[in-house]
């Protein structure tokens, strides 16, 4: 985060925003890694404005040590409340928009925490379903949505069918409309097998899943086409064509995106009520507090952010 503000303020870009907890924690690192980040403590979002002009601004009333890349229930609970906090201010109006960090699961599961991630923790603040909040990495060439998150891929084909691809695409169609600005969003579908199943010698999920999903939404008005696939995708004259890419698993979006955007990827979350942006990548606790780190993700998504806000109050 440090980083990420001290990259914005020299580029001149920094969007209104505030950290909510841990001014002591941030201002002992930023003398640490000698970063010219001044912290400025707030009592509440509304100061955040004014205080922006002499650094970045803090919610003061939560904080833990400074300890990079060692664990422990202080962080945790600080990460925790930090999360609970900037929800509400974020439900309640008082934020535009939320940017979460990474965290450590089992560091959270220790203290009590009990949900898969981040992202189904705002699910539920937020009254939804899990399978509502739809996650999208985007960088500056690319978007892409796995349609299955964390599981193996033995167990990817019987997971996969046409209520699961027609109703994230909605949800993914929506979000381009609604936090991009794309009136009329272009949705690539991948295909699961390779060669698309080579007209079923290689599967026939394509024929018997994917492709009855993708006329199911094309009657429903959806710009979506496929099943594309997975080597021919994410080509250059490939990602022309589309404003996202749905994959089938995991990797199949997360590699292209990783390999393209890695200083850049961003974690957006769709579906839901508010906005909230991650950079796209983990903890990394091996490096943290060595001034190894790039910041470029995190300052990608706090624009990104900005910028979804923006496009909302256009609509």
């Amino acid at each position: 985060m440090l980083g990420a503000w001290a990259r914005l303020r020299a580029e001149r870009r920094v969007p209104p925003a505030f950290v909510v907890g841990g001014p002591e924690l941030l201002r002992a690192a930023a003398e640490a890694l000698r970063i010219d980040c001044p912290i400025v403590p707030i009592a509440e979002p509304a100061e955040a404005v004014f205080a922006a002009a002499a650094g970045l601004p803090v919610m003061a009333g939560l904080d833990a040590q400074w300890r990079p890349g060692q664990p422990s229930p202080d962080g945790a609970r600080l990460a925790l409340a930090s999360l609970q906090w900037a929800t509400k201010f974020a439900l309640s109006g008082l934020a535009a928009g939320l940017v979460t960090a990474p965290v450590a699961k089992s560091a959270l599961a220790a203290i009590g925490w009990d949900y898969p991630g981040q992202t189904e923790f705002l699910a539920d603040a937020c009254g939804l379903a899990y399978r509502d909040a739809v996650m999208m990495l985007a960088g500056p060439s690319l978007r892409t949505v796995p349609l299955t998150v964390h599981v193996a891929l033995a167990e990817v084909p019987q997971l996969l069918s046409v209520e699961l691809i027609t109703h994230k695409a909605r949800i993914v169609a929506a979000g381009l409309r609604r936090d991009f600005g794309i009136a009329a969003p272009r949705l690539a579908i991948a295909a699961l097998n390779p060669h698309a199943g080579e007209g079923g010698q290689f599967g026939d999920e394509e024929a018997r899943i994917i492709a009855p999903a993708i006329a199911a939404l094309q009657a429903e008005g959806i710009d979506a086409f496929g099943p594309v696939p997975g080597d021919a995708l994410f080509t250059p004259r490939a990602r022309k064509t589309y404003d996202a890419a749905l994959a089938m698993y995991h990797d199949q979006a997360l590699i292209p995106i990783k390999a393209l955007e890695v200083d850049e990827g961003v974690n957006v979350t769709l579906g839901l009520p508010i906005i909230r942006t991650s950079p796209d990548h983990g903890t990394a606790f091996d490096i943290a507090g060595k001034g190894l780190a790039d910041p470029g993700a995190m300052a990608a998504a706090i624009v990104m952010a900005a910028e979804m806000a923006a496009a909302r109050a256009r609509v």
